[in-house]
């Protein structure tokens, strides 16, 4: 059996590439080293997907620490031939640690890195393995992939602490298919002493059979047999596919459970294109993260706030709704864009949305080429709403996909129209233009109402939307928070409400707000018998709850006087400024909806006449609230008599 062992590659006389070189070609990228190891390793996934094939892939993340049965064949195969000094070959160091933790990033259903594997002999189209293992700076040759240049793979050394990397392929060959096993370390160039005299080396070395005049992977019966000693996953009897081992990665400070719950949180954010079903047929790739054996879940961004809005977008760009991008001169065709608008509640910002610039209100758009991989979320202009949001979903051309390519820099995660010359450049600048246009007709900026656009003035949503008055029979009255911070109580006027009309029908004194009603001892008998009558107490403000696509505005209310009662909800909008109370939309526009009532067992309740029973439970009115407009919610509540 071949023992594997390293080979370090010196200068040769013509000169080669020195490993920090190749290790600075991702340059200084503003994204941390575990977000760009999701975005390019998927993205040389989604490359490497048969073309002819409408099956998903496979892809996967797994962070675990080499069990005690495996640690030896680690600690002695690894270092068989190793160079002297941990100074040059860190990873000597790192398997003497007393445990070895490694991080695989995995597809199943790929091509595998096939193809020859000397790079002398790789000049047909299949190169897939050459690419990855041997060279560096070849362009892609896949139509309309997702890379432009091999650089991204280069973010697996970095990552790697020693700079070590082990890559377990099985590819398709004309004998069938192949298992291939090679271990690379890309770390520093360093000088050597030799028999002959000092020797200068690149700093890049492989680790297989170095039996011949080059390196060259285990293979077959071979590479399965080391691969199972390494206690790595083997491939299925049909499978091909390639997993990439990091040998001691840098988590950047995180936990193991902390590092890949950020790395499926960064799946969700930068590749939800892929999770996302269109159509009849399922995502493109089915994702997976595990720690040391434990699934970790990756978000569904059609359930995930604000990723579902995006969904929301590229569902609306890609339907009949979509707009189409164009640059009049010179004339060209720039892709489709889909916008969508919603009153949403605060988010609660995280590590992976604070990466992409969205803290706790979204106003972006995701730019994507048509490979369908996610570039950046570009910001746009704030709505004039604390709980008003919207995203936008750009998707360039097809005969542009090259332009915007050559766009982005080796990360892939701008695009910079001044690397690019005219024409080009014009192209990307027109498209930031037109997204930008679109913006302003979609919020209406500066008070100017554009062709088409709704002539309802409807005020935008302020950061809490409206809060309750409590503690009068019949219904309650309404806080308006005008500005964040402030509370201003809409004071009840008697009389029958009506549209255009400042408050409902109020048949006692305005009580307290937001709590239990504080009511003095009766004065007479009159007022005595008033007590008795059914009442609401309103609990605390109204707040969001996020229920499938829904974002609901629930207030909390008990009935404290016992009988069995009919409850009742009373919706208007409240025009910010005018102080006006609407409730009858004018044409075109939206009002506020019940969804329903939910007991305090949390049993759904229908809107229409629903009856209970008086007493220290508390119920819900779940509400729609309309959109661009403060809500005002009162409860309706009158005794059932004769049962």
């Amino acid at each position: 059996m071949i023992q594997p062992s390293w080979y370090s590659q010196p200068y040769p006389p013509e000169g080669a590439s020195a490993a920090e070189g190749i290790r600075n070609q991702l340059g200084r990228p503003e994204l941390d080293l575990l977000t760009i190891l999701v975005r390019e390793s998927a993205q040389n996934s989604w490359d490497a997907r048969p073309l002819d094939s409408s099956t998903p892939i496979a892809y996967g993340i797994d962070l675990w620490t080499v069990g005690a049965g495996h640690t030896d064949a680690w600690r002695r195969m690894l270092l068989n031939g190793a160079p002297a000094g941990a100074e040059r070959f860190p990873l000597r160091d790192t398997l003497k640690q007393g445990s070895i933790r490694v991080l695989a990033v995995s597809d199943r259903g790929t091509r595998g890195l096939g193809g020859p594997t000397r790079a002398d002999e790789a000049v047909g189209p299949e190169r897939d393995f050459v690419n990855f293992i041997r060279n560096i700076g070849e362009p892609r040759d896949t139509p309309l992939g997702g890379g432009t240049y091999g650089f991204g793979k280069g973010i697996f050394f970095l990552l790697s602490r020693p700079g070590t990397v082990l890559v377990h392929s099985r590819c398709k060959t004309p004998d069938g298919a192949e298992t291939r096993l090679i271990g690379c370390t890309l770390y520093k160039s360093y000088t050597g002493a030799e028999p002959e005299g000092n020797r200068r080396y690149t700093g890049r070395h492989w680790w297989g059979d170095n039996s011949g005049d080059v390196v060259e992977p285990l293979v077959g019966p071979e590479a399965e047999a080391v691969a199972h000693r390494l206690g790595l996953t083997p491939f299925g009897a049909d499978e091909t596919g390639t997993t990439v081992v990091v040998v001691d990665p840098d988590l950047d400070g995180l936990t193991p459970v902390e590092a890949t719950s950020y790395l499926a949180e960064s799946l969700a954010w930068h590749l939800w294109p892929k999770m996302i079903s269109v159509g009849d047929g399922p995502p493109a790739i089915r994702f997976s993260v595990s720690c040391d054996g434990v699934p970790q879940p990756v978000p569904d961004p059609r359930r995930t706030r604000p990723l579902s809005l995006f969904v929301a977008a590229y569902e609306k760009m890609v339907g009949p709704e979509g707009s189409r991008l164009d640059c009049k001169s010179p004339k060209r065709h720039l892709g489709r864009l889909g916008l969508v608008k919603r009153v949403l509640p605060p988010l609660e910002p995280t590590r992976a949305s604070r990466l992409m610039d969205v803290e706790n209100l979204v106003h972006h758009v995701c730019l994507m080429r048509p490979a369908e991989l996610v570039v950046t979320y570009r910001r746009g202009p704030k709505p004039p709403s604390e709980n008003q949001g919207y995203a936008g979903v750009f998707r360039a051309d097809e005969a542009m996909d090259d332009v915007y390519a050559r766009a982005e820099p080796p990360t892939h995660d701008a695009w910079n129209p001044q690397s690019l010359s005219y024409p080009e450049s014009t192209f990307v600048k027109t498209t930031f233009t037109r997204i930008d246009e679109a913006l302003e007709g979609l919020l209406g900026l500066h008070g100017i109402v554009r062709p088409g656009a709704s002539t309802v003035a409807l005020g935008a949503a302020s950061s809490h939307f409206s809060g309750l008055v409590g503690g009068a029979w019949g219904i309650g009255g309404a806080t308006d928070y005008a500005k964040p911070g402030s509370t201003v109580v809409v004071a009840p006027r008697r009389g029958r409400a009506g549209a255009g009309s400042s408050a409902p029908d109020l048949q006692e004194p305005l009580g307290a707000v937001g709590g239990d009603a504080q009511v003095g001892a009766p004065t007479s008998g009159e007022r005595t018998e008033a007590r008795r009558r059914p009442r609401v107490e309103y609990i605390g403000e109204p707040y969001y709850e996020d229920r499938d696509a829904d974002s609901l505005l629930v207030q909390e209310f008990r009935l404290p006087v016992p009988g069995k009662q009919r409850v009742r909800i009373d919706l208007a909008v409240v025009l910010p400024g005018a102080g006006v109370r609407e409730i009858d939309p004018p044409v075109g526009a939206s009002m506020p909806m019940l969804i329903g009532w939910q007991d305090q067992e949390e049993r759904f309740h229908e809107p229409e006449d629903c009856v209970v029973e008086g007493g220290s439970g508390v119920w819900r009115a779940l509400v729609r609230p309309a959109a661009d407009t403060m809500t005002e919610i009162g409860v309706r509540v009158e005794a059932v008599t004769g049962t």
